[in-house]
């Protein structure tokens, strides 16, 4: 996420960016909630539209 929005961006963006796809949590939630990184990754990855070389 820092190499698609930088770190402080990417940082709040995980934390306060609520996604239906991960059952209405932000990312950061849903890794604190036991789910797993690469699958939290692809959601996002989906949700802002990112570039192939990205994921």
């Amino acid at each position: 996420m820092t190499e698609a929005m930088g770190e402080d961006f990417g940082r709040h963006w995980a934390n306060t960016h609520v996604i239906s796809a991960l059952g209405g949590q932000t990312p950061a939630e849903a890794l604190q909630a036991g789910d797993a990184p690469k699958q939290v990754w692809a959601v996002v990855c989906r949700t802002l539209e990112l570039p192939e070389s990205l994921r």
